[in-house]
């Protein structure tokens, strides 16, 4: 990563060819997991892409800089890998949650305390039981006999695996194109094979927004979504979202002007205030990140025109295309939205080699083993932190 950038840099927004090429920097990550959620948890396309598009548009606003905006990782590995335990109402009532522990955090001034609890075995631990769960779910659907996800969808086992290799070389040779993007690439060839393969049937001509409901989440939705989706999320925002976005934003533009709104407090501070709306709107619950920044700075972003062409773009897609784009995605067959997946996955999981000592791998490794082996990845959280305790309380060497 390269890491610095010109001092001597003002506020001033830029929407030039190399603001647009970034803009387009971290789609690799925010596509496979958003369009597994609206396809697998029956998410509403228009209301997703569109609180994604305002929230890039206040970030780029705000800061000044090339902030990302990505799907919550925790939340989505874990509702895409259970879509029967997590439905649409469970997916909403999480962004509300969070969007409130997030909000008390920053105006309690209590984010920097609470960010010392999250030790970084724990967080890397979490990181990679959930590229894992992306990795496991990403070979599951390339080698499914049907091809697309909806019922009743033709059974061509070979197709879909035959597919499903190509879109991974496909991905290979285009992932530091920055012409080309490999998510984008990949998207194109889905829908290509899903039309030549008969999906042509499954179009629907309607434009415009697609139906948007407000959506009141029940006692029960609340509490399945604090227990499997936020208590595992909580930890990787504030070490990454939060104190790591700040973190990269000091490294990448040092002695920039913007550096002053850049910190942790604030960037949950807009976390939350969007957060919270967008869950009674049935949107996907998200967050900043250090990947996405650096993913934005790696193609060409560096001010905030990056996020808000990007976000112009989701906007012009949740309003205008609607219904159509939605029976569009439904043509992308199971194996291409499967190396998706996969790629997500092997994104998330060499972060830890950012450990140094055997204790720290054993603690980050046992959290990821119970993510696994459990649905509920607050077990695995909560064993890590006390393995974590006890490995440095009594000085236990590995």
């Amino acid at each position: 990563m390269e890491q610095k950038t010109d001092s001597r840099a003002s506020e001033a927004l830029r929407f030039d060819r190399m603001e647009l090429a970034g803009s387009l920097g971290d789609l690799g990550t925010l596509l496979p997991i958003v369009v597994g959620m609206i396809l697998l948890n029956h998410l509403q396309v228009s209301s997703v892409f569109l609180w994604f598009g305002l929230f890039y548009i206040v970030a780029g606003l705000y800061y000044r800089l090339p902030i990302p905006v990505q799907p919550l990782k925790a939340v989505g590995a874990i509702a895409i890998a259970y879509p029967d335990k997590i439905t649409a109402e469970t997916i909403g009532a999480a962004g509300i949650v969070f969007g409130l522990i997030l909000l008390f955090l920053s105006l309690s001034g209590l984010m920097g305390r609470v960010a010392k609890l999250f030790t970084p075995a724990v967080v890397r631990g979490i990181q990679l039981g959930l590229g894992l769960i992306f990795l496991r779910k990403g070979i599951e659907l390339i080698a499914a006999p049907e091809l697309f996800l909806q019922a009743g969808a033709p059974n061509l086992p070979y197709a879909n695996l035959a597919l499903g290799l190509v879109a991974f070389l496909l991905v290979l040779l285009l992932l530091d194109n920055k012409k080309f993007p490999a998510g984008i690439a990949v998207l194109i060839l889905g829908v290509a094979a899903g039309l030549a393969f008969g999906g042509s049937g499954r179009l629907n001509f309607a434009f415009g927004p697609s139906e948007i409901k407000v959506l009141v989440p029940s006692l029960d939705a609340f509490k399945t979504a604090l227990v499997l989706l936020i208590l595992p999320q909580i930890p990787l925002t504030i070490g990454n979202a939060c104190v790591g976005t700040a973190d990269t934003c000091c490294s990448l533009f040092p002695e920039h002007p913007a550096l002053t709104r850049a910190t942790a407090s604030r960037f949950a501070f807009t976390m939350g205030i969007v957060n919270l709306p967008a869950g009674f709107m049935g949107a996907v619950p998200m967050c900043h990140g250090t990947g996405g920044l650096a993913a934005h700075y790696r193609f060409g972003a560096r001010t905030g025109g990056a996020p808000i062409i990007i976000g112009l773009v989701l906007i012009l897609l949740a309003l205008a295309l609607g219904e159509f784009g939605f029976s569009v995605l439904g043509l992308i067959p199971k194996s291409v939205l499967g190396v998706l997946l996969v790629f997500a996955g092997l994104e998330l999981c060499p972060l830890v080699r950012n450990l140094k000592t055997n204790e720290e791998f054993f603690v980050a490794l046992l959290v990821a083993g119970i993510a696994l082996a459990v649905p509920n990845m607050a077990w695995a959280f909560g064993a890590g932190m006390v393995a974590d305790f006890i490995v440095k309380r009594f000085r236990v060497k590995i």
